[in-house]
């Protein structure tokens, strides 16, 4: 009860702060809306995944499948496997210049061609591996919670109809702008980059790749805004974790 007390106080304040013509039953169903953030059902988050990588999906340039980048996903896709813990994984490139790539609750996967550009095949399955990770120890399900959370505190949404009806098309394309920076914590991404060289492992793919991806990452500008730069810990950091674990399996 204090929790859904604070986060209704929260919405509240922001919603009066950013919009002072807005009415009290607004106000309280947005209030409303932040708590259900914190307590989404698995159906409300695949609904929300969905949506949000459908729209990620029509603001991009996706790669064909018989494209060079597609058919250089599909090797990697093969090698990876098709679902995270019993979820369907779709994969796909996005034709962009960016170094990045994420993977939302649902089992969406997108990588940018231009972290292809920089890396080889078996470096991409490491960083893919990593993305699913998060997917597989429930970070992108949180990840979720929180940017349906913000959005609700910024916006009194109608409450009628559930999850899916409650969000217009520009607040989709919001949600996923948040989930595809989300700012995962250090514990996060460290388990994030076992769970990648624990899968890699077990699909019979070289680990080195996931040491050296942390390698070219760490070369490039820090300052860029995507979750791939905002490292915690470091890159540098990350590739001698996992050089640790490769000489430790040998011995």
């Amino acid at each position: 009860m204090k929790l859904r007390t604070t986060l209704m106080a929260f919405s509240m304040a922001a919603l009066v702060s950013g919009c002072q013509s807005l009415n009290t039953d607004a106000l309280l169903q947005s209030g409303s809306q932040a708590f259900k953030a914190v307590s989404l059902s698995d159906s409300d988050v695949k609904t929300l995944s969905d949506q949000s990588c459908a729209q990620m999906d029509s603001e991009n340039t996706i790669a064909a499948a018989n494209s060079a980048y597609g058919k250089r996903l599909g090797k990697i896709a093969a090698a990876l496997g098709d679902n995270i813990n019993g979820t369907k994984v779709n994969y796909k490139v996005y034709t962009t210049k960016d170094v990045n790539a994420w993977a939302m609750a649902n089992g969406c996967i997108r990588v940018y061609s231009g972290l292809m550009d920089l890396m080889t095949d078996n470096e991409v399955e490491g960083v893919l591996g990593h993305e699913m990770g998060h997917v597989a120890l429930g970070h992108s399900r949180k990840a979720m919670q929180v940017a349906y959370g913000a959005s609700a505190a910024r916006t009194a949404i109608g409450a009628t109809g559930g999850v899916a009806a409650q969000l217009s098309q520009s607040q989709i394309a919001d949600l996923g702008e948040k989930l595809v920076n989300s700012k995962f914590s250090q514990s996060q991404e460290t388990d994030a980059d076992n769970y990648s060289y624990d899968l890699l492992k077990k699909r019979g793919i070289n680990t080195a790749g996931l040491a050296s991806s942390f390698d070219k990452l760490d070369s490039l500008d820090a300052g860029r805004e995507s979750s791939m730069f905002d490292s915690h810990p470091p890159s540098k950091e990350r590739a001698e974790n996992i050089r640790k674990k490769i000489e430790a399996d040998k011995k």
